[in-house]
């Protein structure tokens, strides 16, 4: 029988052995007697010094027949038995019995410095005790303040922000902007990509998943530069002829615009091929387009390497669109572009009721400066590099690992159920997820066909986090 991967020193010491019952651990944020099963141990949570006050609100199985009456029966959740979480602190979360887990998955990559950071959670409650809402026909020195440290992270002359409520309206916004300032209505999207779940946004995201049936004109969905399954593996270059190819025979020679994820989040955490970006951006510009890069999730020192994920392409966009980390949970999202481009929207009146709100901006620019005090960015980097190491090695001993991908706290592991085929191992994803749930981990999944997982947690993520992350996807591969 298979020993469990032990990739490092650090990593063993988080290992104990196999509990008598799982389920036991559900009732318990303490630490249970362990004992032996097999050859196989089990990763213990890592210490944290924090225990929830008690929780006496309603159970999971009251409030799911509560959102079966009154919610959309649109809505989703995670699980066979969905999970009532209650309280969160930094890195975890607990459920309602008080038991802690892993948050690996940052409310979909949305998490940046920490569930309820102090510093956050003081700026938006200082804030709103004075002024919850005013609108942005006053003035009110928080739009303002954060603005200006928003800017100031973005290269050239990306200096002017909108702000919006999330990432599908900013990513509406500068479709709209795209089309008004160059005259001209076609949009060339990467397939794969998501936008959001608007109108245009809709248009503009290549899956049929999140796509209804009704009217999306002028887009044009170009090759994906997918460095895994993709038709030219690694080289973004020649990706990159499709998108020239789709401006001469499939619009009028001129475009309004390209936009793309420069790690592409719901598509599997999928990094666009080197030379991709710079290749296609010269073809759009020539063709009068402007180039929109959409961060609502690779953004935010998320990625480690740089601050912006278009950073690590080596190019400069015309429209930054962001929202998610931009404040770590907080209804906020931001289009950013240069004066001349944000001068289009003056021939009419543009206005967002809670684009800019008071409490939102404030604790939005608390967000930037813990990023900044505490290092997260490199901290993203130290420990996404040392994570995706040990995924990488963990690659090595479980066939079911067709790859490993991605930068920093943004990374994907993809399985399969054949490594030449690279068939979709679909009903596997979603049995290890369950088991890891069990041991005390929460982590996303997401790709076209739902089978790589998202690991996307906040960025005061440690070491010994990751290493308990792979040492439970360890176990319960071996236990498969």
């Amino acid at each position: 029988m298979q020993r469990i991967f032990q990739s490092t020193l650090s990593q063993r010491k988080f290992w104990l052995r196999r509990p008598r019952c799982l389920s036991q651990l559900a009732h318990n944020h303490t630490q249970n007697t362990l004992e032996e099963e097999d050859d196989f141990l089990v990763p213990k949570i890592p210490h944290f010094d924090y225990i929830p006050p008690p929780y006496t609100g309603p159970s999971a199985s009251e409030i799911l027949e509560k959102r079966k009456e009154y919610l959309s029966p649109s809505i989703l959740h995670l699980y066979k038995n969905p999970l009532n979480l209650v309280d969160g602190k930094m890195q975890y979360l607990y459920d309602e019995n008080g038991r802690r887990y892993l948050d690996a998955f940052g409310g979909i990559a949305t998490v940046c410095c920490g569930h309820c950071h102090p510093d956050v959670v003081e700026a938006i409650v200082n804030q709103t005790r004075r002024l919850q809402h005013s609108t942005v026909l006053y003035v009110h020195h928080a739009i303002a303040d954060f603005a200006e440290a928003l800017a100031v992270k973005l290269p050239g002359d990306l200096k002017v922000v909108f702000f919006t409520n999330s990432g599908t309206e900013a990513n509406e916004l500068a479709l709209m902007m795209a089309r008004l300032y160059t005259g001209f209505h076609d949009i060339v999207s990467l397939r794969n990509g998501y936008h959001g779940n608007a109108a245009g946004t809709m248009g503009v995201t290549a899956q049929s998943n999140f796509k209804f049936n009704v009217v999306q004109t002028g887009v044009h969905h170009a090759l994906n530069p997918d460095q895994y399954r993709g038709v030219f593996g690694s080289d973004g270059v020649k990706y990159a002829r499709d998108v020239q190819d789709i401006i001469d025979y499939g619009t009028c020679g001129r475009v309004a615009g390209f936009i793309a994820e420069a790690i592409q989040g719901v598509g599997g955490i999928m990094e666009l091929a080197p030379g991709y970006l710079p290749a296609v951006y010269n073809c759009i510009r020539k063709a009068g387009g402007l180039c929109i890069a959409d961060e609502v999730q690779s953004g935010f020192a998320r990625i480690g390497s740089h601050f912006w994920g278009f950073e690590a392409h080596d190019v400069v966009p015309d429209i930054v669109t962001m929202a998610k980390g931009i404040g770590n949970g907080i209804p906020i999202g931001a289009v950013v572009t240069t004066p001349e481009i944000a001068k289009v929207l003056t021939g009419r009146t543009y206005f967002n009721t809670f684009g800019g709100n008071p409490a939102c901006t404030a604790g939005a620019l608390a967000v930037l400066k813990v990023i900044e005090k505490e290092k997260l960015q490199e901290n993203a980097f130290v420990v996404g590099s040392h994570l995706k190491e040990c995924l990488t090695s963990l690659k090595e001993k479980h066939e079911i690992i067709g790859d490993v991908r991605g930068r920093g706290l943004m990374l994907g592991v993809e399985l399969v159920t054949d490594h030449q085929l690279k068939t979709p191992a679909k009903a596997e994803i979603l049995h290890i997820m369950e088991q890891m749930r069990e041991l005390g981990v929460l982590i996303g999944k997401g790709g076209f066909h739902g089978n790589v997982f998202r690991i996307t947690p906040p960025l005061c993520f440690t070491k010994e986090d990751a290493d308990f992350l792979v040492g439970a996807m360890d176990y319960t591969m071996s236990k498969m």
